[in-house]
């Protein structure tokens, strides 16, 4: 054993005599290391043709690999939507792919290209909207094919159409999640305005009024041969790919006016201090700045370097001091933005502790000023105009970035030179240079200080800084549903034939006399090639105390609320409910069939005829449904509405079967739910309790050993709310 702990003890000895001998070797530093110089950028020529449509092309040969890849840039973007259907031309660019064309499903369309291992792809942006294809070459006739007539008849079907709002709807409701991107949003609509196409901010009301027609009407206005530029590389013949794309596009004939100019941007200053209040964050996210410039400006190299010296890395002038120095942040920079046709933004941005948010934003002024006032070192010069070259270089590492950066460079009105010229001018960039550009474009006066976080944790208030706080609201208006014509005779009608549903349920009093019900029911919930069976328990106190209790495969869930706050158990424990999760609730409460049948008794909603044999059913804090009564019995047969944001925005459908007398009353024991025209879950009722003594103590007791937190995100979807 001794033997054992010498030896160990031996070799210990010799590994630290080791690292002693190389500790003793004297290492290079590494700023005697030696690299060669970027090798010079070679811009390959592609070939340039016009297709008999007036279509430009753009094709270069690239045999290093068997593939083709192609793109067509269209003169379009989301600057160009209505203002009253901001998001239409976002929506038009994803349903062009999705909504396939008249022969071939969206779908369809998948299946195919997933079957070649190809690609198509469709969006608009801000400026401009693309069409784009990858393949194999050998596959390259069919997935020109099919790129050919996505580009010229692609058919927006409805139901993508519907999907693509789903989905657009969803993003609103939880536009607010994220602290930081808050941030970077309210930022730049605060720069560019609020009014203007630069600042806007899409609403639920915006995707209501865009219909199926918009999106063909704005296809058709942009997307046509001489208002696109196409780009394709790969391994094919020049000479037999321009023959194909004659044959395939250009016999595509279609024209329309010339494309007006973008909006312009409005260059007036926005100062001042902004706070977007987010109880829910423990950092301070902030954006600091003012607008920028365009690339074409003479002394955006300059602003370039600039701002790399000021919050470019790790050595710069921010980092090290916010970051190294004080430790009050984990990231922070700066930038210069340039865009191609209109400015960009000058940002600085970060997030912080709360309690030094004021420190921080003191601290970006200090270095503003610092950056203004005194010349920059030799070595902050050299370093930032190495970065920012070496970094450029990274965009034409490809032929297909270069012929993609060539095309861009064309569309904007850029000389096809505009690289070279970019790189001399870093390169001439001088220590009085970014003096000057730090002196005259970097003004305090005109920077505007946007913070997210919760204002209770800062450790001094926004106001030390010696400017007026406005606060940013980030309220999210509600949709408004769409409403029948209301009028005394309709009105008059509504009421009538709800006095026949309530007769028909088993009396106005009857029903006015429910204090609680209870029903016990099993789901059978249908997922995409698969179903689940949920056994359900739902509890009701009137007006507005509701229970669920879910049974699922995997885990048990409850959910309670008394109509003004509740608490969500399942997998995470307890957790508090957000007002997102209260208001679907209280939507729930409000289509109880006994609740809806009294709604002639409630001075806050309102009963109106939509069309015969309809009855829609409002109240003033924005719940709507439309009841759908059946001619021979009056009694409920659907019940239709439009699901809250946090849920996803979908259109339900509640188509009531199997009525029978209990205790009195009419109700119903199967349903099926209906969510987006596809069925979601089948309801068979087990047994109804009538006023069993229910009370909110015993229905609001949580489960034990839990700890309450705050929900991160809604709810999940219950499929039943009767």
């Amino acid at each position: 054993m001794r033997k054992l702990i010498f030896a160990f003890l031996l070799c210990a000895a010799l590994v630290c005599a080791q690292t002693e001998v190389r500790r003793g070797i004297a290492l290079p530093s590494y700023k005697d290391l030696k690299y060669p110089p970027l090798p010079a950028l070679k811009i390959p020529d592609p070939t340039e043709i016009t297709l008999s449509n007036g279509m430009k092309v753009l094709l270069l040969e690239d045999h290093e690999l068997p593939l083709v890849s192609g793109a067509a840039l269209i003169h379009t973007g989301n600057l160009f939507d209505p203002a009253n259907k901001k998001g239409l031309a976002g929506l038009t660019g994803e349903v062009l792919r999705s909504g396939g064309t008249k022969t071939r499903t969206g779908d369809q369309l998948d299946q195919d290209l997933e079957n070649v291992a190809a690609s198509v792809e469709s969006q608009i942006g801000e400026s401009s909207g693309t069409l784009s294809f990858s393949c194999l070459k050998e596959n390259t006739d069919q997935v020109l094919a099919m790129f050919r007539d996505l580009l010229t008849a692609p058919e927006f079907r409805q139901d993508k159409v519907d999907l693509a709002k789903t989905q657009t709807r969803s993003e609103i409701s939880r536009r607010n999640d994220d602290a930081s991107g808050i941030s970077e949003r309210e930022f730049t609509n605060l720069v560019y305005g609020r009014k203007t196409p630069y600042g806007w901010t899409i609403e639920y009301s915006d995707i209501d009024n865009i219909q199926r027609q918009d999106l063909i009407d704005f296809y058709h206005r942009y997307y046509f041969p001489s208002n696109i530029t196409m780009e394709i590389i790969g391994d094919f013949s020049t000479a037999d790919l321009k023959a194909k794309l004659e044959q395939l596009i250009g016999a595509w004939k279609y024209t329309q006016p010339a494309v007006p100019a973008f909006p312009k941007v409005d260059d007036q200053a926005h100062p001042g201090v902004y706070l977007a209040s987010k109880d829910d964050t423990t950092q301070t996210f902030f954006h600091v700045g003012e607008l920028g410039g365009e690339l074409r400006d003479k002394d955006y190299p300059a602003l370039e370097v600039a701002a790399d010296i000021l919050g470019g890395g790790f050595s710069s002038r921010l980092f090290r001091s916010v970051r190294t120095k004080h430790g009050w942040a984990y990231n922070i920079s700066a930038d210069w933005g340039a865009n191609y046709d209109h400015p960009g933004t000058f940002v600085i941005s970060g997030s912080t502790q709360s309690a030094h948010t004021v420190d921080t934003l003191k601290a970006i002024g200090e270095e503003l000023e610092k950056i203004r006032t005194t010349e920059v070192t030799d070595d902050e010069l050299q370093t930032a105009k190495d970065t920012v070259l070496n970094g450029f270089v990274f965009n034409f590492d490809r032929p297909s970035k270069t012929i993609n950066r060539l095309m861009t460079y064309a569309y904007y009105g850029y000389p096809k030179d505009f690289i070279f010229q970019y790189q001399k001018a870093i390169a001439a960039v001088t220590k009085a240079d970014v003096l000057r550009v730090a002196q005259q474009y970097f003004q305090p006066k005109n920077l505007s200080y946007l913070a997210v976080g919760n204002p209770k944790d800062f450790g001094t208030p926004l106001a030390s800084l010696g400017m007026k706080v406005e606060p940013i609201d980030l309220t999210i208006p509600e949709p408004k549903p769409e409403a029948a014509q209301a009028d005394p005779a309709s009105l008059a009608k509504g009421k009538a034939l709800l006095a026949r549903v309530q007769q028909a349920l088993g009396g106005a009093d009857k029903l006015a006399a429910v204090k609680d019900l209870q029903y016990h029911a099993s789901l059978e919930v249908f997922t995409p090639g698969a179903s689940m069976k949920v056994k359900q328990t739902n509890s009701f106190i009137a007006p507005s105390t509701v229970r669920q209790d879910n049974e699922l495969p995997f885990m048990k869930q409850s959910v309670y609320s008394d109509g003004t706050s509740g608490w969500l158990s399942g997998m995470q424990g307890v957790q508090n409910l957000t007002p997102p999760v209260l208001k679907q609730i209280h939507g729930e409460a409000f289509r109880q069939i006994a609740s809806l049948a009294l709604s002639d008794r409630d001075a806050d909603r309102t009963v109106n005829l939509a069309s015969d044999g309809s009855l829609e059913i409002s109240s003033k804090d924005g719940e709507h449904v439309l009841l759908t009564i059946d001619e021979k019995t009056a009694l409920p047969a659907k019940l239709a509405y439009q699901q809250s944001p946090a849920e996803g925005g979908t259109a339900v459908e509640e188509i009531f079967s199997d009525w029978r007398d209990v205790d009195g009353l009419h109700l119903p024991f199967q349903w099926s739910v209906m969510q987006g025209g596809k069925k979601f879950a089948a309801v068979t009722i087990q047994d109804y309790k009538i006023n069993s003594g229910l009370t909110a103590e015993t229905l609001g007791q949580k489960p034990a050993n839990t700890k309450p937190t705050m929900l991160p995100a809604p709810a999940p979807q219950r499929p039943t709310n009767n």
